[in-house]
């Protein structure tokens, strides 16, 4: 009978060109599928949660995979794993899930970081985007308040996507300040393509003042890309969080 389980792990996305296969490139599904394969000695699909762009790293990724049988007694796949996977890709757990459980379509909710920092830090190049020090957060996190009273953010997404819809459910959205960075976390139950990437490139017009926050909102109820900003750059972005419900763990 097939076993399904939700393997969970981390990447720093610098050297892949996204999540999802590709064929002039390497990808973080390339690299963690072969490594199962091999340790398991069985052939696999990974299914994942969504897609990361070239560049963009992930706090807590989450992807499904099937077994004809259960995993061997007293075999920790996470250790073997780690040992196995170059140091960019971290496991930290699996766990046995229902059947039909899907890593994509059951998330009820998702959690995205972008960082950024105002001073010169040689440390934090591959992950926080710098940014200049007078840039006005609070107008920005005016204008991040209003995201949760919109549903289609047709205005942030990447053109000609095959998506059914662009309507999301914003949860939070809000920048805190973190020594000498900040950081802008949004949750919501689905995100379009580029979405993170380009709504806060838009929160930076506002922090600019080159925008005011009835212009962000007026941008939202465009339903046009062209009125937005520019995306901002990949590395500062984080995958955080992914949620499911808790019924289709068979085991916690």
């Amino acid at each position: 009978m097939k076993k399904r389980y939700f393997i969970y792990f981390s990447y720093n996305g610098a050297a892949y060109h996204g999540w999802q296969f590709q064929p002039n490139g390497i990808s973080v599904q390339e690299v963690l599928t072969k490594a199962i394969c091999t340790i398991l000695r069985v052939d696999i699909e990974l299914t994942g949660a969504g897609r990361t762009d070239a560049g963009v790293h992930a706090k807590t990724m989450v992807a499904h995979f099937d077994l004809e049988s259960n995993l061997p007694n007293n075999f920790d796949l996470c250790a073997k794993l780690n040992s196995f996977l170059p140091n960019d890709i971290a496991v930290s757990r699996i766990v046995e899930v229902q059947p039909d459980a899907h890593a994509r379509f059951d998330a009820i909710s998702r959690t995205y970081e972008y960082h950024v920092t105002t001073s010169k830090n040689v440390f934090k190049n591959e992950f926080a985007a710098r940014i200049s020090d007078n840039i006005d957060f609070k107008a920005m996190n005016e204008a991040a308040a209003t995201l949760s009273e919109y549903s289609d953010f047709t205005s942030f997404s990447k053109l000609h996507t095959e998506v059914k819809t662009n309507n999301c459910k914003i949860s939070l959205a809000h920048w805190d300040q973190s020594d000498d960075e900040w950081i802008f976390t949004i949750r919501a139950d689905r995100f379009l393509r580029n979405m993170v990437r380009a709504v806060v490139g838009t929160l930076f017009e506002v922090g600019r003042h080159r925008m005011s926050v009835e212009e962000f909102r007026g941008v939202i109820e465009a339903k046009n890309r062209c009125k937005a900003g520019v995306s901002v750059p990949a590395h500062g972005l984080y995958l955080v969080d992914i949620q499911y419900p808790k019924d289709i763990f068979l085991c916690s």
